[in-house]
């Protein structure tokens, strides 16, 4: 009935086109190179019990090939075969046949997947299953070779080999005979990635072929001949050190495991890359992995060789249209930033579309700003009318402010959330099939929550053709919760790769310092400045740049002198100790800027024009503190965070809070009306403290509040309402603080849901608006309060109603008198009186609470109200009417929101009126439009009666039963949801559908419990029902049995519910015609 936490579902990233869709157009699309994944109409399916997916498994990957019903028993069951094993195999075949074309009758054989007398046989045409597709490929390959074409064929056997996504089948154990099946795919591989390897080598174009022959090495760490072609075309790319030491990796590995030498096709590789030179002639003009990469590392970056390799190896997956996801981490000023610069130098010369978004420390930083920067220049690059497109959607409310009403403020519906993610993906996906994409996001331990929500999301699906590479910090700070959620979930997926920075060795410091003073520092400096700088190449810099400067290095000292600053910070302050008044005053204001500081705003904070400011900053660059943006000339930017957080160290307190309030204002002159800094704005506001008028500030923080919602970051636009709300209080500004919390109430619900603190927030609403005499405003508040109290099943949850009910009974406005029939309904429905509830909500006559389309809120009372109507009508016994209501309501197949409160209600009154195949075309209909997706909160209910459907047809009840328990348990149990006592009663249905008594006691326990606990009764007809249903299946006398069931039927008509009642005399009826004598 009322929504509570959301249950994430896994997904797959799909590849669109130009139009959004999967690459092969509207159709089927099956995998089995990698593991099994089916898609129709871009949609990805679920292929249905493991046993059954196998079965598909086999099937394609003999496809063209019968197999006898027989031999599949043997492949699935081995030596353990059931009883039932043919039948099942027969059930299994005509749900494939379902899956593959939903439109195949009951009993229809299709168009894939054939009978050939006792044996099934699976057809695909071309460009279906990518088995066949890759088949026809090397054949076209090898056609165009035997015909001297050599670049079409290496063209062909490059696009071939993209399709592998690991081993053949990967995800299933295969048993003795099925092994076989599956190794003879991974050889075909194999074979066509030697063939491919030797034919790139021989046109020097090694470094396509590389990340197939990658994935083949990975599959098979003992297969001789692939490792030797790996390292032969490492070799030929340049990478002479990568293909050593694999060759020493592959001899070690033989030697532990098998203790065998290397043979002859390893020994010859090895051989050949050790007489190439250090750099090889690759001819590629975009190569940047071979010769030239090695050279330019050697010549900027110092002891990160093993690193790049790593992130060229993600980076070049998007060249053969794979995924990938990096993770480098480290300590502040290890090099993560200067790491990602060279791989996006690399990438960008191999041709890739290269797009930055960096994180920024501080509550000022807009949220979503990495965000922000990423996905500007993607829509940039695409075609004129679809940049128009995504710009007009949620998607351009991120990038574009839009014009928001204070008076009327707006937040977006639940299922905004999902859509902007889903679009993200699809975009990203767009510009990734016009060109590979490597997408890096800098100082990930300052993203906020929606920043990093997103980022999760789009790494679990990732279009083909795109990388992702972040960067973070490991410690100061050390990542937060979210943070390490999300590289919890991150290191989960295929093709993941974390890197963690060490500290540089003595040699490595070494070479850095030689690099930095321009001559050999000696052992005893050398040695010196490792101890000091713990090998932090950052400190390393800037400790051999002070000790240059200051002489010691020239004089020829033998050690690092005494005195020399400890740390960054330390040597950060040395350098402002030089500095004039002025010239310090405004590192101290650009410091609480950010770590990019606009010139413009700098002047104007600091009180002087843009030519003196420069004029002022010329020291501040001399030292190195500040540095010019090449991008950007009317910005500088910090050196490194290190500086910008040494200078705020510095500044005092007193100074701080003077500051911010200058960069405010100079902030509201010169971005008049500019919603892009709002969040920057009430920030630095709320930063100057009482220096600030609160009015100002709580009105700064509520204009920022709105625009992070409007960008889906609630738990941003939270923070900065909370706020607002806070200081209008202290203040005593009633209609303001007001009018914060009705848009807070709604935020607070997107981001948390009901829980404490929205109660509280929803209390002091109603309050002041009471106090202000505003009625219909306090009502609402309250009503929603008490839709919280149903939601969580707060014990004394009657009392919200009560109030609202009294409340509407004593007003003469008409929406409260309509809140208050609502309230009235919602209880008794509640309490199990289903005849008083459908009185209170059916009344002819009434109005429906009416607000407007920016103060419906989470709740949508109108709609909610048709929808808690129509279960209540379906219970009170007019099954039709309620699925009509269902769907005049709430259909829309292109709002995954209104498409899952469509799939929610109908597939209650379907479970309620025991109708499974209901319920199964309900739930269907909602996996097939995405809307599974989309996260919202009611989709664990749903899938609750998506497993009661199946095991009540049969489809492995005993399994289902069990994954809806702990559903139940993950979902439902803590916090306490609605509905607990009714679905433990569905378990317990389910486990009878499997012929387990026992279990379906425990579940009637566990309802019967909850019906105690929490007082929520309208299922109570049903339970009894259930029970004497336990009783007949345990072989009670039918006395006992009937007396059990009559008393259902009997409680059921009592309180309206006649719907369950009809279902006792359903099984009283057949109690009756199994004992004809009674």
């Amino acid at each position: 009935m009322f929504s509570g936490v959301g249950v994430a579902l896994p997904v797959h990233p799909v590849r669109p086109d130009d139009e959004g869709r999967p690459v092969g157009g509207v159709g089927l699309r099956l995998q089995v190179l990698g593991p099994l994944r089916v898609w129709r109409d871009g949609v990805e399916l679920d292929t249905g019990p493991r046993q059954q997916a196998y079965l598909l498994a086999l099937l394609l990957a003999q496809v063209g090939r019968p197999i006898s019903a027989s031999a599949l028993i043997d492949l699935i069951w081995g030596d353990d075969v059931p009883s039932s094993a043919l039948n099942v195999i027969q059930k299994y075949v005509g749900a494939l046949r379902r899956l593959l074309e939903p439109a195949v009758p009951s009993r229809g054989t299709g168009s894939y997947l054939h009978r050939r007398g006792n044996a099934y046989l699976f057809t695909a045409p071309s460009g279906m299953l990518d088995l066949v597709a890759f088949r026809e490929l090397v054949e076209t390959a090898k056609e165009a070779l035997a015909q001297h074409r050599h670049e079409t064929a290496l063209d062909r056997y490059i696009e071939a080999l993209g399709l592998w996504q690991g081993r053949a089948g990967s995800g299933f154990t295969h048993g003795p005979t099925a092994l076989p099946i599956f190794a003879a795919l991974d050889d075909e591989f194999h074979a066509a990635c030697a063939a491919a390897a030797e034919l790139a080598m021989s046109l020097r174009r090694p470094v396509p072929v590389l990340p197939a022959v990658r994935l083949a090495a990975s599959m098979a760490p003992f297969h001789e001949p692939v490792q030797a072609s790996l390292i032969a075309i490492l070799g030929a790319a340049g990478r002479r050190a990568e293909a050593l030491s694999a060759f020493r990796t592959v001899r070690d590995c033989l030697a532990d495991e098998l203790g065998v030498e290397p043979g002859p096709a390893l020994q010859a590789a090895y051989l050949q890359v050790l007489a190439q030179p250090a750099t090889s002639s690759v001819v590629t003009g975009a190569d940047v992995g071979g010769a030239a990469a090695s050279a330019r590392a050697a010549a900027g970056l110092v002891g990160r060789a093993e690193e790049l390799a790593v992130l060229r190896q993600a980076v070049e997956m998007a060249l053969t249209g794979r995924s990938a996801l990096a993770i480098v981490e480290g300590e502040p000023g290890v090099g993560k930033t200067r790491l990602l610069q060279e791989t996006a130098v690399e990438a960008s010369q191999l041709g890739q579309f290269v797009v930055w978004g960096s994180c920024l420390e501080g509550d000022g930083t807009p949220s979503m700003w990495p965000w922000e920067q990423a996905l500007r220049p993607i829509l940039d690059s695409l075609p004129p009318p679809l940049r128009e497109k995504w710009l007009a959607s949620d998607l351009g409310g991120l990038l574009e402010p839009r014009n928001d009403s204070a008076a009327a403020p707006t937040v977006p519906d639940s299922g905004a959330q999902f859509r902007l993610l889903e679009q993200v993906v699809t975009v990203v996906g767009l510009a990734s099939a016009q060109r590979p994409t490597l997408l890096i996001l800098d100082d990930l331990q300052w993203a906020d929550t929606a920043s990093l929500q997103l980022f999760g999301h789009l790494a679990a699906r990732l279009p083909a053709g795109t990388v992702i590479i972040g960067a973070l910090r490991d410690r100061a700070p050390v990542p937060g919760s979210d943070l390490s959620r999300v590289l919890a979930a991150a290191s989960r997926l295929p093709d993941h790769r974390r890197i963690r920075l060490g500290p540089l060795g003595l040699t490595e410091v070494t070479e850095l310092i030689r690099r930095e003073i321009g001559q050999d520092p000696g052992a005893d400096v050398a040695r010196g400045v490792h101890t000091r700088t713990a090998g932090n190449p950052f400190f390393v810099r800037e400790l051999s740049r002070l000790l240059s400067d200051g002489g010691s290095l020239r004089d020829g000292e033998a050690a690092v002198p005494a005195g020399v600053p400890a740390t960054v910070r330390d040597v950060v302050r040395d350098r402002m100790a030089g500095l004039d008044d002025s010239a310090r005053d405004l590192l101290h204001v650009a410091a609480l800027i950010g770590r990019d500081v606009d010139l413009a705003l700098l002047a104007a904070a600091g009180g002087v024009d843009v030519a003196d400011c420069l004029e002022r900053l010329e020291p501040l660059q001399a030292l190195g503190l500040l540095e010019t943006k090449p991008e950007s000339p009317h910005s500088l930017r910090f050196a490194h965070d290190l500086v910008r957080e040494s200078v705020t160290e510095t500044t005092t307190r007193q100074q701080t809070v003077h500051l911010h309030l200058l960069v405010a204002d100079a902030l509201e002159r010169i971005h008049v009306d500019d919603e892009s800094v709002a969040e920057r704005l009430a920030y630095h506001l709320w930063a100057a403290g009482p220096l600030a008028d609160p009015a100002r500030t709580a009105q700064a923080l509520a204009r920022a509040g709105r625009r992070a919602a409007t960008k889906l970051a609630f738990a941003a636009a939270a923070r900065h309402l909370e706020s607002a709300a806070q200081i209008a209080r202290t203040a005593g500004l009633r209609d303001l603080e007001l009018s914060v919390l009705s848009l807070l109430t709604l935020v607070a619900s997107r981001h948390a849901g009901y829980g404490g603190s929205t109660f509280d927030l929803l209390e002091r609403a109603e309050y002041l608006a009471r106090m202000l005499g505003r009625e219909t405003q306090a009502v609402h508040f309250l009503f929603v309060r008490m839709v919280g109290a149903y939601t969580s099943i707060e014990k004394d949850r009657g009392r919200w109603a009560r109030r609202v009910y009294e409340q509407g009974q004593a007003s003469a406005d008409p929406i409260v008198q309509a809140y208050g029939r609502h309230a009235w309904g919602l209880y008794q429905w509640d309490i199990g009186n289903i005849g008083e509830a459908y009185r209170f909500f059916s009344e002819q006559g009434h109005t429906s609470p009416r607000h407007g389309a920016g103060d419906r809120g989470p709740w949508k009372v109108p709609n909610e109200r048709i929808g808690w109507l129509a279960v209540i009508t379906a219970l009170h016994g007019d099954v039709e009417t309620a699925r009509s209501a269902i769907d005049k309501a709430y259909l829309a197949d292109e709002d995954l929101f209104a498409m899952s409160a469509w799939a929610y209600y109908h597939t209650m009154a379907a479970s309620m009126a025991g109708d499974a195949p209901w319920v199964m075309r309900a739930a269907e209909r909602w996996i097939a439009a995405g809307a599974d997706r989309s996260g919202v909160a009611q989709e664990h209910y749903i899938w609750l009666d998506w497993h009661w459907a199946c095991a009540i047809t049969g489809d492995d009840p005993a399994g289902k039963a069990a994954e809806a328990e702990q559903l139940l348990a993950a979902t439902l149990l803590d916090p306490p949801r609605w509905g607990i006592a009714y679905h433990y009663g569905l378990i317990a249905e389910m486990w009878l559908a499997a012929d387990m008594t026992d279990a379906a006691a425990t579940a009637l326990d566990r309802a019967d419990q909850a019906l105690t606990t929490y007082g929520q009764r309208f299922a109570e007809g049903l339970l009894l029902l259930l029970r004497a249903r336990l009783l007949h299946a345990r072989g009670e006398p039918v006395d006992v049995v009937r007396a059990a069931a009559e008393a259902a039927r009997a409680r059921s008509d009592e309180r309206g519910a006649h719907l369950f009642a009809r279902r006792s005399e359903r099984f009283l009826a057949e109690i009756d015609q199994q004992s004809p004598d009674i």
